[in-house]
């Protein structure tokens, strides 16, 4: 059972809903990543997607892409990104870490030696933005056999054939982007994702995240009453941009526990 299955059950047990957060690796420095992954877990983190920088993220919008342009500052690579992971595996055999980027830097890596290393560094799972599941067959078989789990956005534009085809390739959970539009987006409409979650189950059997325009408390919580799990990026970025740097780690942790309390609140109260 991979690590990610095992945290999706225990949660399940216990009737909660998993909080993944996400962070760029390498902001706003390379040295500041692990304290946050460790601060991340104390706020209620159950997963952890580490965003590898890239020159062209098509899917972020503007707090994302400015924390990727502080990582590439300071030469932050996908090796260099493995690197955070194994430094996190040091302390914390537990959570799950989900790697998210694009194709391009995969590829200059070398996608043999990029699922072995992920694999010995202790990733667990792979979600890269520009991967439909029918361009890279190879690549997702690859992954499953190192056990590593390939992970698929869904929109809100996905067809049922879409739908299929990503519970084929997918394993772990699945991405739904809750709005048409980037990360950080404000305009999310809970109704239209309470309505569409249960369109998606008919397809796949495996846990549903939604993230994308998730910003406090309150949303996530409604989130949380019709998903498995809540997935929140640019607010987190944000919250780093404005602590002062060595204060950030307890910043972020607070901010995510107000999260996770909301959460749990609402579940409880349901």
């Amino acid at each position: 059972m991979s690590r990610i299955q095992a945290t999706f059950e225990r949660l399940d047990g216990a009737g909660r809903k998993a909080l993944i957060p996400f962070i760029t690796a390498g902001f706003p420095e390379p040295g500041r990543t692990l304290p946050l992954m460790q601060a991340l877990v104390a706020g209620g983190a159950d997963i952890i997607e580490l965003g590898v920088p890239f020159s062209d993220p098509m899917a972020d919008g503007p707090t994302v892409q400015r924390a990727s342009e502080v990582a590439l500052s300071y030469g932050v690579s996908l090796r260099v990104v493995l690197g955070m992971v194994r430094e996190f595996r040091k302390g914390d055999e537990r959570t799950p870490v989900v790697l998210m980027g694009y194709a391009n830097p995969i590829e200059a890596y070398g996608a043999d030696a990029f699922v072995e290393d992920a694999r010995e560094a202790g990733v667990d799972g792979v979600l890269v933005v520009d991967y439909p599941p029918e361009e890279c067959g190879e690549f997702t078989q690859r992954l499953k056999a190192a056990g590593l789990d390939p992970i698929f956005l869904l929109a809100p534009t996905s067809s049922d054939a879409r739908c299929a085809e990503v519970a084929v390739a997918g394993s772990g959970y699945i991405y739904y982007v809750s709005i048409k539009g980037v990360t950080g987006a404000g305009h999310l409409d809970l109704d239209a994702v309470a309505a569409r979650i249960p369109e998606i189950r008919r397809h796949v059997g495996m846990p549903v995240g939604v993230g994308f325009g998730i910003r406090d408390g309150a949303s996530a919580a409604r989130i949380a009453t019709v998903a498995d799990a809540v997935v929140i990026g640019s607010r987190i970025i944000e919250e780093i941009e404005q602590a002062p740097r060595d204060q950030a780690p307890a910043r972020v942790e607070a901010f995510l526990q107000g999260i996770r309390d909301a959460m749990d609140k609402k579940e409880a109260t349901s």
